[in-house]
């Protein structure tokens, strides 16, 4: 059992912006329950950081009674507390909707979307039994404004990212709070990971992502850990919405101000989206 320690719990924690977190609070002092699909990825995550500073469980986020389940587990560990639950598993799909085949367009809504369901449902017992503790959930910059090439994973994160404004009204009847992370061009798997769809076939990438992000401005390649470091500041704060970089609130005000002008901006944005001229 874990005594006197502050407690986090992420989903997606094999790697990228789960890993770099579940590092960074195992570096503060906290006890981490780690997560994922990939339970071999979680295995050395375990190595890494010792049995006494982590918690490590193979689980698809999907499966509402073995994430329960797990988060029993978890709260074992805990004497039945927790201070932070990051729900940050997600994966992505690319293309023009009428491509993307169905089955992946629902897979995409069951992990992003459900999972995060999921995995309030089973937290919040802890959450709600636990001094200024923080339900925040990993959105995306796809949340400011739907991103073509990317739009039912962008459906997701808006969803993600309305679900948050209402649990942070909703969870302060329990002394909860909410917040969300909302994440630029991050170089994590998911980025190349991502299978992309044309004409109802899937077709490989001629370049990495990485490759072809820009080396500056609002859309930069962001390193993981700078979201990590985000979710600490998150936790001391009580701010709502975090834009990694800062300046992606910007199109968040501008759509505010003007939709129409957001999406010519956004008419010729292809890093996601087949060339339309294939």
């Amino acid at each position: 059992m874990v005594e006197q320690r502050k407690s986090i719990f992420i989903t997606g924690a094999a790697s990228g912006i789960g890993l770099a977190t579940a590092r960074l609070f195992a570096e503060k002092g906290w006890f981490v329950g780690a997560v994922d699909i990939d339970a071999e990825k979680l295995g050395k995550l375990q190595r890494e950081l010792g049995e006494a500073k982590c918690f490590t469980h193979g689980v698809d986020v999907t499966d509402r009674d073995a994430f329960g389940r797990v988060i029993g587990q978890f709260g074992e560990k805990t004497s039945g507390k927790l201070d932070i639950l990051h729900n940050n598993a997600g994966i992505g799909v690319a293309g023009f909707f009428e491509d993307i085949p169905y089955e992946k367009t629902l897979e995409v809504i069951q992990v992003n979307l459900i999972g995060v369901v999921n995995g309030v449902y089973a937290a919040l017992p802890l959450l709600a039994s636990t001094e200024n503790s923080l339900c925040f959930t990993t959105s995306s910059s796809a949340a400011t404004y739907g991103t073509p090439g990317l739009a039912i994973y962008a459906a997701t994160k808006h969803a993600v990212k309305g679900l948050t404004e209402a649990w942070s009204i909703e969870f302060k009847r329990h002394n909860v709070r909410a917040a969300d992370v909302l994440p630029g061009l991050i170089d994590t798997p998911i980025l190349n990971n991502t299978p992309m769809y044309f004409q109802g076939q899937r077709i490989p990438r001629q370049d990495r992502v990485q490759d072809a992000a820009p080396k500056e401005g609002i859309m930069r390649l962001i390193q993981p850990s700078e979201v990590a470091e985000t979710v600490w500041q998150a936790y001391h704060s009580d701010q709502l919405h975090w834009y990694v970089p800062p300046e992606l609130r910007r199109i968040d005000q501008r759509k505010g101000e003007s939709p129409e002008k957001v999406r010519e901006s956004y008419q010729n944005q292809t890093i996601f989206s087949p060339d339309q001229s294939e």
